[in-house]
């Protein structure tokens, strides 16, 4: 079980007061398991720290700007590897099916590529299998990454301490394919709804929480399990099919 990727999963939620008021204990669980060395520790806690005491609005609409109205930076992990292409729904049922395979389900309000729920997943399994399975998507969050460093976003932050995990580096090669679909501009509202002009599918049942019984992290379990990503107004999201994940 790996409690920093419980943590990094809720940090990329939406910013909530719930999520505040798990702020100390997330910080705690990030400290024991001693997985983020310094100097990125330092500066994961002043992310976090950031969230503290900014104002929670203003947090909310910095978000949405950032992972619901720009699709280079979404975080719906299929939509930077297949985009509209038919490999995208394949991908999606195999990726659900290892849910299912490991006795999870998943809130139908979210798919299941939303890098959040595939982040509270890993936090179930073992260290060595978090890895793996978190260095399938590197190329994803390194480009991400990157695409934050542009903007001097204190969320990139979260991105690097993701790759301190994983303990290894996507090929530069990934990256860069990645990297060259275009970054699109937010407040191009046209496009935008261009973009998300669909309404989402569905997947898994209609259970209260992104994580089955027995499911989650028992360090974490007690304060971090309750915190759901919120409802909130966003633009609708295309059916996400999916294209091998593979670095």
């Amino acid at each position: 079980m790996t409690a920093t990727l419980k943590a990094l999963s809720l940090l990329l939620t939406y910013p909530s007061e719930d999520l505040r008021t798990a702020l100390p204990e997330i910080t705690k669980l990030i400290r024991a398991e001693k997985l983020i060395a310094e100097p990125q520790l330092s500066k994961l806690l002043t992310f976090i720290s950031d969230i503290e005491g900014r104002d929670l609005y203003d947090q909310q609409e910095r978000y949405v700007l950032l992972f619901d109205r720009t699709r280079s930076l979404s975080l719906h992990l299929f939509e930077h590897v297949h985009g509209e292409g038919r490999e995208r729904g394949p991908a999606m049922v195999d990726l659900q099916q290892l849910y299912d395979e490991h006795g999870l389900s998943i809130d139908a309000r979210e798919l299941p590529d939303y890098l959040p729920l595939f982040l509270e997943f890993l936090s179930t399994l073992p260290l060595v299998d978090a890895r793996t399975h978190l260095g399938e998507i590197l190329h994803i969050v390194s480009a991400i990454k990157e695409r934050l460093r542009k903007r001097r976003s204190t969320y990139l932050a979260v991105f690097r301490a993701m790759e301190i995990v994983a303990n290894g580096e996507a090929e530069a090669a990934d990256i860069e394919e990645v990297l060259s679909a275009p970054d699109d501009d937010p407040d191009d509202l046209e496009a935008l709804d261009r973009i998300w002009e669909d309404a989402p599918v569905t997947f898994g049942n209609n259970s209260p929480g992104a994580m089955a019984p027995g499911g989650g992290c028992p360090v974490a379990r007690d304060t971090l399990t309750r915190i759901d990503p919120p409802q909130r107004p966003t633009p609708d999201r295309k059916n996400l099919p999916r294209k091998e994940t593979a670095s």
